[in-house]
């Protein structure tokens, strides 16, 4: 399918075909007939593209800052492989548009196949001739609103949006600053609502058209009279102003404060500096409020991904909800669109659309694209290696697929696949085909495809799955069963029926003597000072006691690593194998307890102690609430009068008879040498480099420490020991 891609690292704007996204859960596909470009955002985006390295990251402090606490957690080097993946990627533009409904996933009932349906969401509702949008982030459209109008639909509850948090009600004067795409959609929703309107901007030509578009009084921004001119038309001054403008300046705050009435609200829903002076928003007592996209549950994943929604009664308008209400504007004729679809592209024409936008002269253009199941390619076109299926035994060579190709795929799986020589890239796929068609061209796959037609391609010898968690041991139990050697990054499984599912998988090619393959990406225990560890203890006769401290930082509750399993299952995990790979024994017993934190760190401060069936035992802590200026990870071992220190992949000091030993690593966590024994061992057709078993038995911890962990913190709070001892 064609879709209009960003080149993160030069800003240019390319029509490409990409793989089709696949049908999700709690979503529906959706054929695109129109998406809209939004003149403000998208140009803005484009814009830091073509900047230099330098000047993104002058544009975004916060991310320099977010990539200097990386480097001192993991390095500087995987900062730096971090910063170049994120870099050299095709980014999806676009968040408002229209089409047809043509799947709908199992338990969504508001939607049908041949549904017509608004489309909302950077990601979700792309320019892009097919999108997977979850169900809340669509909405149907009326008969009477054409789809060309209904693309606007995301654009314009932005509009709303920003008019709610004003509170303006029938009467009320409300200043409109900004007279582009959102801020005359601004003017047309406060009239629809009773208002009367003030248009300011500094371009002349938009001033001139905003009378045509709902306001009643439109002035230059710049006019030296402007506060004479609002105080004759509202002799209090502005009941609220609506900021949709776009600078680094706070000049339009500064406006605003000056129009504004007594106790009068300042409503920011553009990017504009937030440096104001005290003098009026303190003499009139002003509100500054903040107006966040298109309105309540954006930011949120629990509401637009896994599609919980807000109660009306305590959630009036989320975002849904407001796209549902200009929907119903636009079918009553109260909202006027047909000013901004002058300006239609075929998608073949894309980028020619960006650079009219970016003159400034147009509100928006509009992409269309064709209709019909013909004009829908899966891939681009490519050399078919001939191959009637997956490969084994020994091999000369491995053709690999890849499912999933995101930041950890680009910095650290691809390079290292590439490094050795005997690989080939045969085929990358993601859930949306606008990343996989970015790793494609970046690292050389013969082909993007769909996860499904990666795993039924006969050409692809091994899968690496690379994608969310929750799609792990589906992927895992559909390439096993497909007899195709299997790399999975942890976790594993998120649930213990996943863990079955993968069992029953595994076993059953087993028993029907495929030899079935399965490695899961546990580099720490492969990590060099790991090794060097475990060849110091590697004669002992006395049980170990293993003490590791993971300083992992604080997450928000709204962060992803809360997902599928969270953190004790997506991560913690590593550390379990790490303890079992170091005392080389099964595990017998889990015990584990989380402090109370009513909920602010997800139960993410934990201690879990681990018996080995010869009795060693191991003290992991999972600490959410430290100071992040401390390095990450520390391992201590003692045995038989020895003891090891490993400090954050870097140094290993070995003591034993008073003689100290101290070695550098370099940070290195292991990645390479996990994946070079991993190709090693498909390519030779040995096992896989960690049994099943332990695979299974790593993974079973982890959910049994979860399990632990949530059974005590639902249960009544624990009483101080003086209590209960006399209780």
């Amino acid at each position: 399918m064609k879709a209009l891609l960003e080149d993160l690292k030069t800003g240019e704007i390319i029509s490409c075909e990409v793989p089709p996204p696949e049908l999700r859960p709690g979503g529906v596909l959706v054929r695109t007939h129109f998406s809209a470009i939004s003149a403000g955002t998208e140009r803005v985006k484009v814009e830091t593209g073509e900047k230099s390295l330098i000047q993104k990251a002058l544009a975004r402090p916060d991310l320099v800052k977010q990539v200097i606490q990386h480097a001192r957690q993991n390095g500087v080097v995987e900062a730096y492989r971090k910063v170049q993946a994120k870099l050299d990627t095709l980014s999806a533009m676009g968040y408002s548009a229209a089409g047809v409904v043509l799947e709908v996933a199992e338990g969504i009932s508001e939607f049908r196949p041949g549904d017509r349906v608004a489309c909302a969401g950077g990601g979700y509702a792309n320019h892009c001739e097919i999108n997977f949008v979850p169900r809340n982030l669509a909405a149907k459209v009326p008969d009477a609103v054409p789809l060309d109008v209904a693309s606007l639909t995301t654009i314009a509850a932005i509009a709303m949006q920003g008019l709610r948090q004003s509170g303006a009600v029938f009467g009320e004067t409300v200043a409109v600053i900004g007279a582009g795409l959102v801020g005359v959609i601004t003017m047309q929703l406060a009239r629809a609502a009773g208002c009367r309107v003030i248009a300011l901007d500094l371009n002349s030509d938009r001033v001139e058209r905003a009378a045509s578009l709902g306001a009643h009084l439109s002035i230059l921004a710049n006019d030296p009279a402007v506060a004479a001119r609002v105080r004759q038309f509202a002799e209090h001054g502005v009941d609220a102003a609506i900021i949709t403008a776009a600078t680094h300046s706070a000049a339009p705050v500064e406006l605003a404060a000056e129009i504004c009435r007594d106790r009068g609200a300042i409503v920011v829903v553009g990017d504009v500096g937030m440096g104001v002076s005290r003098a009026h928003m303190y003499h009139k007592e002003l509100r500054i409020i903040m107006s966040r996209s298109y309105g309540p549950g954006r930011y949120d994943p629990h509401y637009e991904e896994e599609g919980r929604d807000y109660p009306i009664g305590f959630v009036r308008w989320t975002e849904k909800r407001n796209m549902e209400a200009v929907l119903a504007l636009a079918a009553a004729g109260a909202l006027d669109f047909s000013p901004f679809l002058e300006r239609t592209y075929s998608v073949d024409a894309g980028a020619h659309a960006y650079e009219e936008i970016r003159g400034g002269g147009a509100y928006t253009a509009i992409i269309s694209y064709p209709q019909g199941s013909e004009h829908i390619s899966v891939a681009p076109p490519a050399s078919v290696t001939a191959a009637t299926g997956p490969r084994t035994g020994k091999l000369d060579s491995l053709r690999v697929g890849c499912i999933g190709a995101g930041g950890f795929a680009r910095s650290i799986v691809f390079p290292n696949l590439r490094a050795n020589k005997r690989v080939t890239f045969e085929s990358v796929a993601t859930s949306s085909g606008v990343a996989a068609e970015s790793a494609r061209r970046g690292f050389q796959f013969t082909r993007a495809e769909t996860p499904s037609a990666l795993l039924e391609n006969p050409a692809v010898d091994a899968v690496f799955v690379l994608s969310r968690h929750d799609s792990h041991a589906r992927y895992v139990c559909e390439a096993l069963n497909r007899d195709k050697k299997v790399f999975v990054e942890k976790p594993l499984a998120i649930n213990s029926e996943e863990v079955e599912e993968v069992q029953l998988a595994y076993e059953s090619r087993r028993l029907a003597g495929r030899a079935p393959f399965l490695m899961v990406g546990f580099n720490r225990r492969f990590a060099p000072a790991t090794e060097k560890l475990r060849a110091f203890f590697a004669q002992r006769r006395e049980p170990m006691l293993v003490h590791v401290r993971i300083n992992a930082g604080f997450q928000p509750a709204d962060s992803w690593v809360h997902m599928d399993g969270g953190r004790i299952v997506g991560e913690f995990c590593h550390f379990i194998d790490w303890a079992r790979a170091v005392v080389r024994r099964s595990i017998c017993s889990v015990e584990a307890l989380a402090l109370p934190d009513s909920g602010r760190y997800h139960e993410d401060n934990i201690s879990a102690t681990l018996t080995f069936s010869d009795g060693s035992i191991a003290n992991l802590l999972y600490l959410a609430n430290g100071d992040p200026s401390v390095p990450k990870e520390y391992f201590e071992v003692f045995c038989e009068g020895s003891i090891a220190r490993l400090d954050d992949f870097s140094s290993l000091t070995l003591s034993r008879r008073s003689k100290v030993e101290k070695f550098r690593f370099g940070h290195d966590k292991g990645h390479a040498r996990e994946i070079d024994f991993t190709l090693q061992a498909m390519i030779s057709g040995g096992p896989s480099p960690i049994p099943f078993e332990e695979l299974i038995e790593v993974t079973q911890t982890a959910l049994a420490v979860r399990k632990a962990i949530f059974a005590v913190s639902s249960e009544t709070p624990r009483r101080p020991v003086a209590n209960a001892v006399h209780a």
